[in-house]
């Protein structure tokens, strides 16, 4: 069979401070970080993993984290020629690395550009100085503006923005006043998504006061999306709203669960392998000084699976549901070698009908299942 499209994940593990509400591979950097040492291990984790992808073409890299921008023009470059060395990349391909708006958190942005990094992703995550204080973020509304003018001058035009709602003792118009004010900044992209308090974060451990009900993080969403494709945004996915023709396209490689290696701490891999399209899912050491010890034996992976019939359909439709657009019968068994009959089946007897549109073509969620999408997975683990 023939193997999805690849693209390559760059996990950079370091942030200036870890956020309260971050569930992610992220340490608070204390001493000098330690660049040359770290894009070393990357490359040598990378020439570990080629066995598995021989002769595939890179057709995306995200460089995620964690703080990538914390590493210099001249570390990324390196990097990149490196990639481009072991492995053939699209000429075109889609580089995005995540920055933070933090003053002295990244280079001059023209290096990073002549690196081979033609998209970048902010964390902004709001433009009120007193939610930023709150969020535990390091840079302030002013800062974040000034670190998209320095990219948009440096001559990015494909870039990102991130932005959250249902913040604390937030309103419908404060959160309509937060995200007209990020559309100022002009993006091609947007990321705009809802506060959400996962298990082993600080957030978890003592909640922030007076968070939005229900009921108002649904309208602030409605809102949000509203005024969002009424200024030319086309929602792709749950979060995710782009310019004509600047869909992240690594993103929807995940959604349309294609293949993905990791290098990096933490960093995991989906790969398809073999005749029969088995999918082997690996895992990286996670603590930055471990996977630095390790990476260069096997013991820079601490999990490798194969998926079997009871994980993939989750696993499917997990990324799958993501998405606004339909997902074919035929796409399904293609990638699980799964019979549809018994997904179609399931959808039937235990999804509320005004939640999904099926037909003999495929399925895809309405916009109350949308809304819903985390109740239809639960049915599927």
């Amino acid at each position: 069979m023939t193997p999805p499209k690849l693209s390559l994940y760059v996990h950079f593990p370091w942030c200036v401070k870890k956020c309260p509400y971050c569930d992610f591979n992220s340490h608070q950097l204390k001493h000098d970080l330690p660049e040359h040492e770290y894009v070393t291990a990357l490359i040598k984790d990378l020439e570990q993993d080629l066995p598995h992808v021989w002769g595939r073409t890179i057709n995306t890299i995200f460089m995620g984290g964690g703080t990538p921008s914390l590493f210099s023009a001249q570390a990324m470059q390196q990097l990149m020629q490196q990639i481009r060395a072991l492995l053939p990349l699209r000429p075109d391909a889609e580089v995005t690395m995540e920055v933070n708006p933090g003053s002295q958190e990244f280079d001059a942005f023209d290096g990073y550009l002549e690196a081979g990094i033609n998209r970048l992703s902010f964390g902004v995550q709001s433009l009120d100085d007193d939610q930023l204080t709150m969020l535990g973020r390091v840079h302030d509304a002013h800062q974040a503006k000034k670190a998209v003018q320095a990219a948009q001058q440096a001559g990015y035009t494909n870039f990102n923005l991130d932005m959250m709602f249902g913040l604390p003792q937030q309103t419908l118009a404060s959160a309509k006043t937060d995200l007209l004010q990020l559309l100022e900044m002009e993006p091609t992209h947007v990321s705009y998504y809802q506060l959400t308090i996962e298990p082993n974060t600080l957030f978890a451990v003592k909640t922030p006061a007076h968070l939005p009900d229900m009921e108002l993080q649904h309208d602030m969403f409605l809102q949000g999306q509203e005024i969002l494709e009424a200024q030319g945004f086309e929602q792709y996915e749950v979060s995710a709203y782009a310019k004509n023709n600047y869909r992240s396209e690594h993103n929807l490689n995940y959604w349309q669960f294609g293949d993905y290696l990791g290098i990096g701490a933490g960093a995991h891999s989906k790969i398809t392998t073999g005749h029969n399209g088995q999918i082997q899912r690996q895992i990286k050491q996670k603590h930055p000084q471990m996977y630095l010890n390790h990476a260069t034996t096997e013991k820079r992976i601490i999990d490798s699976r194969t998926l079997d019939e009871s994980t993939l359909t989750f696993e499917f439709l997990l990324n799958s549901l993501r998405l606004k657009s339909t997902f074919t019968w035929k796409k399904y068994q293609a990638v699980t070698g799964l019979d549809a009959s018994a997904l179609q089946t399931k959808f039937q007897q235990e999804i509320p009908a005004e939640w999904f549109i099926a037909d003999e073509v495929g399925l895809r969620l309405t916009d109350a299942g949308f809304l819903m999408s985390d109740d239809i997975l639960q049915k599927f683990l």
